[in-house]
């Protein structure tokens, strides 16, 4: 599973990786020191999700919107937020990997279907990773201890 992840690039850099159109897993780390090799390090803070027609490239946009407190429409992101609240100061130690999934989720076929469902088995396959290496679930997908921004009065 882990050969199949792109490597760590820049938060900045997100757009130029391959496959960015289409639905898969996206992997958010927090490191001032260089990442490359994708694995599912104690750095990596966040697991994520998208099928939707936008693929990898809008559900990020999605993300950064939030981290940047242009709108909330991201509940990872909106935790992320909530610990990381100067998008400045932190935007040069953020990575992502991304894991996509070549489909047609405009006009879906049975087999792009199935490719969906292999999207959602994915993201529970790399929970189970992450804690089988860390022990417990990335700090910003363990809703029970991670707070949202939004909610602070």
């Amino acid at each position: 599973m882990v050969e199949k992840f792109t490597n760590w690039v820049k938060w900045e850099d997100r757009n130029s990786l391959v496959g960015i159109k289409y639905p898969g897993i996206y992997c958010i780390a927090v490191s001032s020191k260089p990442l490359n090799t994708f694995d599912f390090i104690p750095e990596l803070e966040y697991i994520g999700i998208t099928n939707s027609k936008g693929g990898l490239r809008s559900r990020l946009r999605q993300f950064d919107a939030t981290i940047k407190k242009i709108r909330t429409h991201h509940g990872g992101a909106d935790r992320f937020l909530y610990a990381y609240q100067n998008y400045d100061d932190i935007k040069s130690n953020i990575y992502v990997a991304i894991r996509p999934f070549e489909c047609n989720i405009k006009n879906p076929l049975p087999k792009d279907l199935r490719i969906m469902g292999e999207v959602a088995k994915c993201e529970y396959d790399c929970w189970a990773i992450y804690i089988e290496k860390n022990g417990k679930y990335p700090k910003f997908n363990d809703m029970s201890n991670a707070p949202k921004f939004s909610k602070i009065k």
